[in-house]
């Protein structure tokens, strides 16, 4: 979540920004409080416990942080104090996804020192993975997860630690997103680079493969592009003017171009044409948007009726939202969850549907919704922070959760090698591989091997037992 609404005072206070994990939503409240809702177990929600939380909760550790946005991962959280020059994370921690030196699960928001007085401008997270952007430089630091190249640094070794993007040396990022296991940056001159993950053409550089460094994005020529956005296994870009691309996967129509074919290039949807999209969110298998004038638009998988039209049938073509209590009303922010969806409208009003198992539409239950439904707790008029300050009954820290004996995460050390396949660099501004290489081996000398147990490198036969269980459960 990036975008955010304009603060109202303490004594009408509403939502500023959402934002949705795989099973778990946090808002962004005016009253310098933040609430998280929905699955728990790793600690994703920072309560201090590993229960769920069928309505929004506040927590505790950020109320009066001077929070200015918050930003979900699959089972993990991030959030921003610009004013105290703090980026705070908690929950899953495998592989370094939390940017703390380790792989401990957090349960309680804990800050990175690594930007400890630094300033961000602007935060995105993946299943494994996260990128943060300097907003003094521009800059773009990475960490988590790399077994694809997705962290940028030409290798497939997992960093339990923010690093440079080397790659991306002269370029001023604006905008990044997070795909499962590809990234996109949008850089001040309107380009746009991709690097992870391509085998469905998500990368947008015309090929089917990984890259281990940022790859420019084709076929955008002549296009000046504001913000990316990544699904599970797709990206979108929408462009100054307002009109909106997408790439990658599209077995359920999630690209909304009509047919279920995959794009290895930029492909403008047709069916927006005539409207100035101002944001593009995307979820596991679906993906939404909404234009200038507040109309909200869906398309792709609908198994939990997470497009909000009513009924559970996929689209391939974008469709205007307007069911429910949502009819008639205008579309300020938006986040998609794997299987959910969120929204805030122009008059502070909160709604939320799709997957409800594990109370992450907020509504004090375990139920889908196809429809829209309001969630009063938080809509304005009806939200009070008296009132969702008591909902945190005391967050117990259980301190860090050191994961089984065959979770792993692994950092090169000075004398290791990097990366095991074929690292295509397409067009990356300005740098040799060799160069990238060699800074990012010296960035990382002060950093050793870490093994928790079986096996080393990003292998999925190296998966923790939790993140198989989570693909179990997903099919």
């Amino acid at each position: 979540m990036e975008e955010t609404l304009a603060r109202t005072s303490e004594e009408d206070p509403c939502v500023v920004g959402v934002s949705c994990g795989s099973s778990h939503s946090v808002a962004l409240l005016s009253c310098d409080v933040v609430a998280s809702w929905g699955r728990g177990e790793d600690g994703q929600l920072g309560h201090g416990q590993a229960d769920e939380c069928l309505a929004p909760k506040a927590i505790n550790a950020l109320t009066d942080a001077g929070i200015e946005s918050v930003v979900c991962g699959a089972e993990y959280t991030i959030a921003v104090a610009p004013s105290r020059g703090q980026v705070y994370s908690w929950g899953w921690g495998d592989f370094g996804r939390l940017g703390h030196g380790d792989c401990n699960d957090v349960f309680v928001p804990r800050p990175i020192e690594f930007f400890s007085g630094r300033p961000v401008s602007r935060v995105a997270c993946g299943d494994t993975h996260t990128l943060v952007v300097a907003a003094d430089t521009g800059e773009l630091f990475t960490f988590g997860r790399n077994q694809n190249g997705q962290l940028g640094l030409g290798h497939t070794n997992d960093c339990l630690s923010p690093q440079r993007v080397v790659a991306l040396q002269g370029e001023r990022v604006r905008s990044v997103a997070c795909g499962s296991e590809h990234s996109l940056a949008a850089t001040e001159s309107g380009a746009v680079f991709a690097w992870g993950w391509g085998r469905y053409g998500n990368l947008g550089d015309g090929e089917s493969q990984d890259r281990y460094l940022p790859t420019r994005v084709v076929g955008l020529e002549g296009v000046r592009v504001v913000s990316a956005e990544c699904g599970w296994r797709h990206s979108a870009v929408v462009s100054e003017d307002g009109r909106v691309f997408t790439f990658g996967w599209s077995k359920y129509g999630q690209l909304g171009h009509g047919d279920h074919l995959d794009r290895t290039r930029p492909c403008q949807v047709a069916a927006l044409r005539h409207c100035r999209i101002t944001t593009v969110a995307g979820g596991w298998r679906h993906t939404m948007a909404a234009d200038s004038a507040g109309n909200l638009y869906a398309w792709g998988w609908n198994k939990f009726g997470q497009l909000g039209l009513g009924d559970m049938d996929d689209r391939s073509v974008p469709t205007r939202v307007a069911t429910g209590a949502l009819a008639g009303q205008q579309v300020a922010l938006l986040a998609c969850g794997w299987r959910h969806t969120l929204c805030v409208t122009a008059t502070g009003r909160v709604y939320s549907w799709g997957r409800g198992v594990n109370g992450q539409l907020g509504h004090g239950e375990e139920q889908d919704l196809t429809e829209p439904t309001l969630l009063s707790s938080l809509s304005r008029g009806q939200l009070r922070r008296d009132a969702i300050l008591a909902t945190a009954d005391g967050d117990t820290d259980t301190g860090l959760y050191v994961a089984p004996a065959d979770r792993y995460a692994v950092v090169p050390g000075a004398d290791e090698p990097y990366g095991n396949g074929s690292a295509a660099v397409g067009a990356v501004p300005s740098m040799s591989l060799l160069d990238v290489q060699e800074e990012q081996q010296q960035q990382q000398e002060q950093h050793a091997l870490v093994e928790a147990g079986a096996g080393a490198g990003g292998g999925e036969e190296g998966r923790s037992p939790k993140k198989a269980r989570i693909s179990t459960e997903l099919h």
